[in-house]
């Protein structure tokens, strides 16, 4: 079987000698070697993590196959907290007079089914070194490539239907930048370090969205807690962010965006 063809419900299958080899096949294939190889509870069951060093970098392998991305409004019911928050944020103006779920119905993914292939992708995020129109070719000449849209979110929620990886609530009463504690800084089920704080703001090979966090916006221009949040929700493609770094007043601003570079297998 190719490793690219790896899914993750075949993945939660195997045994820890069986994840193992592959971890072994796929560092083989990258040129690289297994740092890590460990076995976490996640949604109801257990799933192998693997870290693999590659040139000084480490990856974390991303099972794939068909997966189930964006988030389902539908089904979600807001907190009386997120609820009244958000209303405040309305209050103050700032051009978010939509209510809550109309919001988010502007900048989360929709919920649907996608095919992805098993891949590397790196566990810390890369500050951009060149435009964000040439940062593939930068990639490219080091064996990697930037990450897909879909690809970032399945990476990021790896399977977890909750509007944060971490689940459905954020501590409004704490920040969502900086510090090194709380949820948000906890590795995710892949083992990677993702959606930690709102002040970063990673791109992927889809210039409508950027993922992660907004680059402080929200938190900057005192739209509320929970507003301050939300960059960090699994399927938040942020438009508006990605509209900027895209446009005339961004193409100066590379140095402030990051992307998490991925190794393809096969």
């Amino acid at each position: 079987m190719s490793l690219a063809d790896l899914t993750l419900t075949h993945w939660r299958s195997l045994d820890r000698a069986a994840a193992g080899r592959i971890a072994h096949e796929a560092a083989a294939q990258a040129g690289g070697l297994v740092v890590l190889l460990d076995t976490v509870d996640h949604l109801g069951g257990p799933l192998h993590r693997v870290r693999i060093e590659r040139e000084g970098q480490e990856f974390a392998l991303i099972p794939g196959g068909p997966v189930r991305l964006g988030f389902d409004l539908g089904a979600w019911e807001p907190t009386a907290a997120q609820l009244a928050d958000h209303e405040e944020s309305r209050a103050e103006g700032y051009g978010y007079e939509l209510g809550l779920k109309d919001y988010l119905a502007e900048v989360l993914s929709p919920v649907r089914t996608a095919t992805l292939a098993t891949v590397l992708m790196a566990v810390e995020d890369e500050t951009l070194t060149e435009r964000p129109d040439a940062m593939a070719d930068a990639l490219t000449a080091r064996g990697l490539r930037l990450p897909s849209a879909d690809e970032w979110e399945h990476a990021c929620g790896a399977g977890a239907d909750t509007l944060f990886r971490w689940g459905n609530e954020c501590p409004l009463d704490e920040p969502s930048y900086g510090g090194d504690g709380g949820p948000r800084h906890e590795p995710n089920a892949f083992g990677l370090h993702i959606a930690y704080d709102s002040y970063h703001a990673e791109l992927s090979g889809d210039p409508t969205a950027v993922h992660g966090g907004d680059g402080g916006e929200a938190v900057c221009g005192g739209y509320g807690d929970l507003l301050g949040w939300l960059p960090l929700a699994t399927a938040n493609r942020n438009p508006s962010m990605a509209e900027f770094v895209y446009g005339p007043d961004g193409e100066g601003m590379y140095e402030e965006f990051s992307t998490r570079p991925v190794f393809s297998l096969r």
